[in-house]
């Protein structure tokens, strides 16, 4: 009997570790640049790129980081004219997160060249004394100036993203960020509150008493945003993101992160650059979070994973439960099934009864979902699906 081949997978992401100097918030993998590593680094992505291509067919590709807007002209286009050599070009979406500081008329036009068609800018706040507060390294005017510039470059799809609860943020100054943003008129936008993670400067601060955290100001923040995006005409699809567009049968907008919701959804990816996790049938990767060690192992010829891991099916079923409920849609039952051959109603039964009692979710005959209040407290709820 003839053996079919896999389905090429269809998301990838690629990890840029560079940042033009670290915020006070970041916990993810980033470095300060440096020119010669940036380039030795530009390489060695190039060859996972070849390593893997065989098996992408991207519909949607994200550059997150880091800053991967820092990036010069002639590095972007060593990688994008790769990827055209490779086949990985022309997916429905292709999404790279920018700085505003690192924004140009001419970077742009090149993205748009090669088939970028989405940016997610870092936006973080339009207030002068926060952003410093945060160790951003632009400046409110620099966001309009360069959403601008993306816009005249012909980006019809951008996602800001901004923070809240952040250290001396009045709702006073969060409503004007929020005023200001929907001005804007962006087709997306996330924003998340901010998260206290070990080993960042802001943590240091607040274990050592240099301010405290006001929970209730963070939760009126939050109901702040889901009003004044409501109101701007944005439709809530997960518990941080908002987009523009019509609804389908699930009611998510037209306009969402597809990228995203791949995840939420338990979908494959591969995972590339230093610290990059991937998932491709059944098994999770994860590169080295070590710029010249992940170059290293490259220029020898091999990815540089430095572990991986098969996920027993009903473990793999109950974090790809935990994802999907972070959208309001949450699951219904047959997609559920479909895609991991598990029915949350066997499985989950006393779980989602304990939500809906408690009031964070609803369950009908179709499906299950995390209500307003629950979706405040997903991880919460989330926790009760690992297995």
């Amino acid at each position: 009997m003839l053996e079919l081949s896999p389905a090429p997978v269809t998301s990838l992401y690629v990890h840029v570790p560079f940042c033009a100097q670290k915020c006070e918030y970041c916990a993810f993998y980033s470095e300060a640049s440096s020119g010669e590593l940036i380039n030795r680094y530009v390489n060695a992505l190039v060859r996972e790129l070849e390593i893997v291509a065989a098996d992408l067919k991207p519909k949607t590709i994200f550059f997150g980081g880091g800053t991967p807007s820092l990036l010069n002209l002639r590095q972007w286009e060593t990688i994008l004219r790769a990827m055209e050599k490779f086949n990985l070009l022309g997916a429905e979406e292709f999404t790279i997160e920018s700085n505003p500081a690192t924004v140009s008329a001419d970077k742009s036009k090149l993205l748009r060249d090669f088939g970028v068609n989405r940016i997610s800018m870092g936006v973080q706040s339009l207030d002068e004394k926060l952003l410093d507060r945060l160790g951003r390294i632009h400046s409110r005017e620099q966001v309009f100036k360069s959403f601008d510039t993306l816009r005249a470059a012909g980006f019809e799809n951008i996602n800001l993203d901004l923070m809240f609860a952040i250290p001396t943020q009045t709702m006073e100054i969060w409503r004007a960020t929020l005023n200001e943003t929907m001005a804007m008129q962006s087709e997306h936008l996330s924003s998340y509150e901010v998260i206290y993670e070990d080993d960042t400067p802001l943590y240091e601060q607040l274990k050592a008493g240099e301010f405290s955290v006001d929970e209730e100001l963070g939760c009126a923040m939050y109901e702040e945003l889901i009003s004044a995006a409501t109101n701007g005409g944005f439709h809530q699809y997960e518990i941080a993101n908002f987009a523009r567009g019509e609804l389908n049968r699930e009611k998510i907008p037209a306009r969402v992160c597809q990228h995203n919701v791949n995840y939420w959804r338990g979908g494959n990816f591969y995972g590339l650059g230093p610290s990059a996790t991937g998932y491709v049938r059944g098994v999770r990767t994860k590169n080295w979070s070590n710029t010249p060690l992940y170059c290293d192992q490259l220029e020898k010829g091999k990815r540089a994973i430095e572990s991986s891991e098969e996920l027993p099916p009903l473990r793999r079923a109950g974090e790809i439960a935990a994802f999907g409920l972070r959208m309001n849609a949450g699951w219904p039952f047959a997609d559920f099934k479909s895609t991991t051959d598990f029915d949350l109603r066997n499985e989950w039964d006393c779980e989602m009864n304990q939500l809906a009692e408690r009031g964070w979710a609803m369950r009908d005959a179709e499906k299950f979902h995390l209500t307003h209040q629950g979706l405040r407290f997903a991880d919460a709820a989330a926790e009760m699906f690992l297995r």
